[in-house]
């Protein structure tokens, strides 16, 4: 049985001040709750502070929104894997939509930076997923095989069980439109079904894979009740604590 991971990506949201803030209200509400992974992924300029406040917390993890793959050295306003790891960040999601179209991150380079997060014990988030043009073209399941083929090559069996997939229907994120409960169980279907073609099929069963595209309360609990949908990767409605909350409620 795979465990439900709700993950909080805040963007380019929350100062630091609003981070404890968010933090304060949302530990409350949440209690000790564990039978969902919670994530939580701030800005970069908020990790550290986050990491202390959850430094007492058992049931909430630190994650960030992106990394470089090289190690320390002359990469003006990036950051590493092991900077973020003596801020104890456990999780980091990579080729997020956004990552991609804004910033030009191809299936090769978001590659070479899944490979450096497995070799610093990082637990990557891997984002795919496909643009309405796409989909109204017929192309999910070309596009999402040729993103998981070229964002996870040359894996090994163990490497793919640390990797969680967040499936991330484009036309959906910020828009308030969310696939359907059945058009999200097709495609999530359809990258366990491409993991095993991959690395087999007693991996692919273990691999968590997300759904991320305007989740708020009102939808989790129907497309968390979907076979092949293992959690959530959160946009805007992990900015407020108590919404928050009830997302991770309806994962139970």
């Amino acid at each position: 049985m795979r465990k439900k991971i709700i993950a909080a990506n805040w963007k380019m949201n929350k100062t630091v001040s609003e981070a404890v803030t968010f933090l304060d209200t949302f530990l409350l509400e949440l209690g000790e709750e564990k039978r969902v992974d919670v994530v939580i992924c701030p800005p970069f300029t908020a990790l550290a502070k986050v990491s202390e406040v959850l430094s007492d917390v058992s049931n909430v993890r630190l994650g960030a929104q992106n990394m470089h793959w090289e190690k320390p050295g002359a990469y003006t306003g990036e950051v590493s894997a092991d900077m973020l790891r003596e801020l104890f960040v456990r999780y980091v999601v990579l080729g997020h939509s956004e990552r991609r179209s804004l910033f030009g991150e191809t299936d090769a380079v978001v590659n070479r930076k899944t490979k450096a997060a497995l070799a610093a014990v990082l637990k990557p988030i891997v984002c795919v997923g496909e643009t309405l043009d796409e989909r109204d073209a017929g192309r999910v399941e070309s596009v999402l095989s040729t993103q998981l083929s070229g964002s996870l090559a040359d894996l090994s069996a163990k490497e793919f069980e640390e990797v969680i997939i967040a499936y991330e229907p484009v036309w959906a994120i910020g828009t308030g439109r969310t696939a359907s409960p059945e058009q999200a169980q097709a495609a999530h279907a359809f990258i366990r079904a491409h993991l095993e073609t991959m690395a087999g099929k007693a991996v692919a069963d273990k691999v968590r894979i997300q759904y991320g595209g305007s989740v708020k309360p009102a939808n989790t609990a129907e497309l968390m009740s979907q076979p092949d949908i293992d959690g959530a990767l959160v946009g805007g409605a992990s900015l407020e604590a108590r919404g928050f909350v009830e997302i991770v409620k309806h994962a139970l």
